[in-house]
């Protein structure tokens, strides 16, 4: 009878330590107390902090201003974003190649970051709907006699570590040497003393950089199909993705988007949000 007592007594303790086992999460940032996946949205809201990735050397998307404060298109769409949310907003620097790594890592609840859908890197995260659209063209020297990408064969095209930009004048047939920098500013840099002879980028963000230099030009022309920009997340996070997409919704429909727009880029948004098919 003791011995039955005793071994019934260990066995319920053996069950007590797989209970509490079972209910110990294995990531306090992905799964509740009972193993269910947490979406970002609910960690957001608890946390009370929304942590934003976004490339703060890519102006007018983001930058710093004189006072070293985050600023930009992006960074009002983040402030609005954490607004709504009734959140504190925490934007971090990054740059394109480690977007996707940030997020990965949980160093990012999202990334904006001027950051393009496609299949390759649907591969790895999540991306909600657009919130702004572009073509590509190159930045010149004014005075270098490049129009359009048909006169660089043998050149050299700065582009951003991370991106696929040169990719596509390749794709054209043109023999090109692609030059990688670390930043946006980096590349823009080495155009203007003729390290390279052009770089190849976004539109809009090629238009403000004109703007700011009048010895540099935009080429007029679309390298690519329109490319539609959108926040990143983690993979299988439709709970935070569906947030996200009300969000744009939202300020889609009330012209508060192309608020933004027209304050940072000078004009309305030149493309419809969406394809037509």
């Amino acid at each position: 009878m003791i011995m039955k007592t005793k071994l019934a007594g260990q066995f319920l303790t053996a069950l007590g330590i797989i209970s509490l086992m079972g209910c110990t999460p294995t990531d306090k940032n992905t799964q509740t107390a009972g193993g269910a996946p947490t979406s970002t949205l609910q960690t957001v809201l608890q946390r009370g902090t929304l942590k934003v990735g976004d490339c703060l050397s890519f102006a007018p998307f983001g930058f710093y201003d004189k006072a070293g404060n985050p600023d930009g298109y992006d960074v009002d769409l983040a402030k609005e974003l954490a607004k709504r949310m009734g959140v504190k907003l925490e934007m971090v620097n990054t740059t394109s190649a480690n977007r996707i790594p940030n997020l990965q890592t949980n160093k990012v609840d999202v990334v904006f970051c001027n950051f393009t859908r496609n299949m390759e890197r649907a591969k790895e995260i999540g991306f909600t709907q657009p919130y702004v659209v572009a073509s590509e063209a190159m930045l010149v020297r004014k005075d270098s006699g490049i129009k359009s990408a048909h006169d660089m064969t043998d050149k050299t095209i700065a582009t951003v570590k991370g991106s696929t930009n040169g990719d596509e004048v390749r794709s054209m047939g043109i023999k090109v040497k692609i030059q990688e920098y670390d930043s946006s500013q980096a590349a823009i840099l080495a155009v203007k003393q003729g390290q390279a002879d052009a770089m190849i980028e976004d539109n809009n963000f090629l238009a403000y950089q004109a703007k700011l230099d009048p010895s540099l030009a935009v080429t007029n022309e679309a390298l690519v199909p329109l490319e539609y920009n959108a926040f990143g997340t983690r993979q299988g996070d439709q709970v935070w993705i569906n947030y996200l997409n009300e969000f744009l919704f939202e300020i889609n429909a009330s012209g508060k988007n192309a608020e933004f727009y027209q304050k940072w880029f000078g004009s309305k948004p030149r493309y419809p949000l969406n394809p037509q098919y």
